[in-house]
């Protein structure tokens, strides 16, 4: 009686630690329960809010004006095809760009490792960060999109398929995009530095995917440069659904190619998160 007590003693202890860890939190409800928290050290930044919203919409509104003959065969200006492919670019200012800074910020003030003391995982880290993008982009895509539709005629789309579209090609491209920042920003010793390695290949990915000049005005090396990485697809899939149907025609392989989009998007998603598990520290010596 006495062997079998013991046993029936120890044994609670045992079943109310499992208890205890079955009742931690899962990773993708801490990183949901960062959202908040993300969102208000963004908006306490005014410069960097500023510089994220204002910055693709001011480009869009200077290349559309630029370029505004019309496309042979058609009533769609070169300035609508940059308009649409302009989403891309809001995207990659909203994830690549901040993430890489911000996250670099963040480990230089210590702010990660302070959170390594909490429940927080690498993986919930990454979730809160990419809805802090996720809410960012939207907000960022309708400033774009109405500045679309007022100033170069963009056509929204007009049926369920062609808005699952937008949909999925937006959230990869969040997910793509964000993943390359934190990756990138784990090669920063600075929030400096973080703006170097960030702002100059981000400028460079405009040119070779078609955002700032269209793709049939490019060199073939471009190109090829190009489709290695996801802003020249996403740029495509969201002209796919802002653009009247016959300018594909206008496109290097003649079709909007939404398997090959979706292919090249997914896989930077799950590389960039695999790649981010592997090199992500918390702080500076790791």
């Amino acid at each position: 009686m006495a062997i079998e007590s013991t046993a029936h003693n120890t044994a609670r202890p045992a079943r109310r630690a499992g208890r205890r860890q079955d009742e931690l939190p899962s990773a993708v409800r801490i990183g949901l329960s960062r959202v908040v928290p993300e969102l208000k050290m963004f908006y306490r930044r005014p410069e960097q809010v500023v510089l994220t919203f204002s910055m693709p919409a001011i480009i869009c509104l200077l290349l559309g004006s630029i370029f505004s003959a019309k496309l042979p065969g058609t009533q769609t200006s070169t300035g609508a095809v940059i308009a649409a492919s302009m989403l891309a670019y809001g995207i990659l200012s909203t994830s690549f760009i901040n993430l890489g800074i911000g996250i670099a910020a963040d480990r230089e003030t210590g702010a990660l490792r302070r959170l390594r003391g909490t429940p927080a995982t690498a993986s919930s880290y990454f979730i809160g960060k990419i809805m802090l993008v996720a809410i960012a982009s939207v907000a960022e895509a309708v400033v774009l999109l109405v500045l679309g539709v007022l100033a170069f005629q963009l056509q929204l789309p007009t049926d369920a398929y062609a808005w699952f579209t937008l949909g999925w090609v937006f959230i990869l491209g969040i997910v793509s995009c964000s993943l390359l920042g934190i990756f990138v920003s784990n090669f920063a010793s600075n929030a400096v530095s973080a703006a170097v390695m960030t702002n100059g290949p981000a400028v460079g990915l405009q040119f070779v995917s078609g955002t700032y000049v269209p793709l049939m005005a490019l060199p073939t090396w471009m190109l090829i440069v190009g489709s290695i990485f996801p802003v020249k697809w996403m740029a495509q899939g969201f002209r796919s659904v802002l653009l009247p149907a016959q300018m594909v025609v206008f496109e290097p392989a003649g079709s909007w190619e939404h398997g090959r989009i979706f292919l090249v998007l997914a896989a930077w998603s799950i590389g960039g998160l695999m790649a981010c598990l592997y090199v992500f520290r918390w702080s500076d010596r790791g």
